[in-house]
């Protein structure tokens, strides 16, 4: 686990060379144990190395036999062993015994058809010297960050923003339009970033820049293909392809440990690892906590465990820091404790397993299972649901208006995100007109459902969260805060051969008897306590709804909430009346306000401190 970043612009090449030290230095937490350069006249690369797998002989770039192609690259390729001998069968030369090497001589042998090869996870960069050309990758699920930018005289690309503002024709300004659907989602979904002319490279897309040319295009796209088996199969099929991506998720010449909370996800993961140390984190008070759950676990499988209770103080303390890793604001609140996971890990271990991508994989989510009224009512016919919404849309509140309303929509209008922060609908009166816009966020989903016409809800609501939910919020921090601390974080429910089971298990086996990830709790029913494996999905539930309620941290929103960077977009009265009727116990507005509060603090971080 890495980082790197690279340039191409007109700049000499002395200059080049200090720039670029200058990039890479921005970005050292994610690699803080060597680093290297590639300059010429053409190109600067620099890489930031986090040493896990040819611990002495790895040091990037690394080239191909007579130098011609060079290759950066941030994360893991688990099949390594397998490419390696299938190019040295094919006449390839290797020099060290680093999963990297395979890519430059896997790009000699297939051009960019190497990156169909990889089973992995990867931001990469590929220098073609006797051509000038580069070309970038990113894993198919987004595991690995990829950002560019872009404009008339310079072309940037990286693990990180931040990299990019040690370059001198960086220009940091402000992308208006990304703030309104931010406060839809709470996260940003939208290929461009808060930062003009800086983009993300898409999950499974590859870039060629040559020529002062940019062109980005699809390698791989995420496609159901849903089969009719039988359970017993692709349970089977299923538990057999798991238990391998776990093995060789734990490929690695330095300790891996793992993360644990309550769930099925990760305990099922430590189950089948066995690592020598988990770890978890937890606040104080009744239903913020799963270290409980954590420790038994552990040692019930006699492993040694490691935990920390956060305190308010540090939660709000460490929020700029936090923000500043993630590049752009997020208001999912579990951004914070996993900030605090990954610090308490790396006081042990350089690499960690997780148990992230397991509710996209195999339908995990409570909003896949419907229950009660909505799950009766969903059966009726779709025009008598839509002739009853307006019916009941005039009439004074009543038990199960809100069903009514909700589900008189298709689901193409009405699901966009699990954690909706404002009514996209009411935003732009929060706004001041200069941020006001007219996009919506059902439009970035649009491409999407049109993918899944005549799919059933839950498969059409699992593609949605792959595409949008798992890559820009969970994904996104979960590399964000790990490399923080330095933790090389691996997902091995995300993994390509994984993803091609579950890509044709009917969803009737992901949600079944009012249980969700139905066909995944019963294969680890067979490595965990029953108790865990049926245990409801929960999150990474933070205290700051309650916090906020208590006088020293609400003076303090308000008191962020009345400052000149919140003046220069949100209207101060609306905001206000969120956080009074809030603390007033009028309202239940933490999210909103949370949401408000994260973007000021990444502001002024970025914009007002930040150099």
């Amino acid at each position: 686990m890495c980082g790197f970043c690279g340039f191409v612009d007109k700049t000499k090449k002395d200059k080049k060379e200090k720039i670029i030290k200058e990039m890479s230095n921005r970005i050292i937490h994610r690699g803080p144990d060597s680093d290297g350069y590639l300059v010429d006249d053409n190109v600067a690369l620099g890489f930031r190395r986090l040493a896990i797998i040819d611990v002495k002989g790895g040091t990037q770039p690394i080239y191909n036999e007579d130098k011609t192609v060079a290759v950066m690259f941030n994360g893991e390729i688990y099949n390594f062993q397998e490419l390696r001998e299938e190019l040295k069968k094919k006449g390839h030369k290797f020099k060290t015994n680093t999963d990297t090497e395979v890519i430059v001589h896997g790009y000699e042998e297939y051009d960019t058809e190497i990156f169909n090869h990889l089973r992995g996870m990867f931001g990469i960069v590929l220098y073609d010297i006797k051509k000038e050309k580069l070309i970038g990758a990113r894993d198919i699920f987004g595991i690995k960050p990829y950002y560019y930018y872009y404009d008339k005289k310079t072309f940037m690309f990286g693990s990180e923003i931040k990299s990019f503002l040690s370059h001198p024709n960086f220009k940091k300004e402000l992308n208006e339009k990304v703030l309104s659907l931010y406060l839809a989602y709470g996260t940003n979904h939208l290929e461009e970033t808060f930062f003009k002319n800086t983009s993300k490279l898409k999950p499974g897309h590859l870039f060629i820049y040559e020529k002062g040319k940019l062109t980005i295009k699809p390698y791989y796209e995420l496609t159901y293909a849903k089969e009719n088996n039988t359970f017993e199969y692709y349970q089977k099929s299923l538990k057999e392809t798991i238990e391998s991506s776990i093995k060789y998720h734990q490929i690695s010449d330095v300790e891996v440990g793992s993360y644990l909370s309550g769930g099925v996800d990760s305990s099922y993961v430590v189950a089948e690892s066995k690592p020598n140390k988990t770890f978890t984190v937890g606040f104080e008070g009744k239903g913020f906590s799963e270290i409980e759950y954590a420790k038994e676990l552990s040692d019930h499988f006699k492993i040694n465990h490691y935990s920390k209770i956060i305190s308010a103080d540090e939660f709000f303390d460490i929020l700029p820091t936090v923000e500043y890793h993630l590049d752009e604001p997020s208001a999912n609140v579990s951004a914070v404790p996993l900030y605090f996971l990954s610090k308490l890990a790396r006081e042990q271990v350089k690499v960690v397993l997780s148990g992230e991508g397991a509710d996209e994989m195999f339908g995990g989510y409570n909003e896949y299972n419907l229950e009660g009224l909505e799950k009766y009512y969903n059966y009726i016919p779709y025009f008598l649901r839509a002739l009853n919404r307006k019916i009941a849309a005039p009439l004074p509140y009543f038990k199960g208006k809100h069903t009514i309303e909700k589900y008189g929509h298709k689901l193409e209008d009405r699901y966009y995100n699990k954690t909706e922060m404002f009514n996209y609908k009411e935003i732009n009166s929060y706004l001041k007109p200069k941020y006001q816009t007219n996009l919506n966020p059902f439009d970035l989903c649009k491409p999407y459902y049109d993918q899944t016409k005549g799919k059933n809800d839950v498969e059409r609501k699992m593609f949605i969260d792959l595409n949008f939910w798992l890559p820009n919020d969970i994904l996104l921090k979960a590399d964000k805060m790990s490399m923080a601390n330095s933790v090389e974080l691996r997902v091995p429910f995300l993994d390509k051969e994984v993803w091609k089971q579950s890509r044709i298990i009917p969803t009737k086996y992901m949600v079944k008897d009012g249980q969700t990830k139905y066909i995944f709790r019963t294969i680890a029913d067979e490595k965990i306590p029953k108790e865990w494996s049926s245990r409801k999905k929960k999150g990474f539930p933070v205290p700051f709804g309650k916090w906020i309620k208590e006088e020293k941290y609400y003076q303090k929103v308000k008191e962020t909430f009345g400052s000149k960077e919140a003046k220069e977009f949100f209207e101060l009265d609306k905001i206000n009346k969120l956080l009074e009727d809030h603390y007033h116990n009028k309202a239940a507005n933490g999210k909103q306000i949370y949401c408000v509060y994260t973007f000021l603090i990444w502001y002024k971080r970025y914009f007002i401190t930040e150099k």
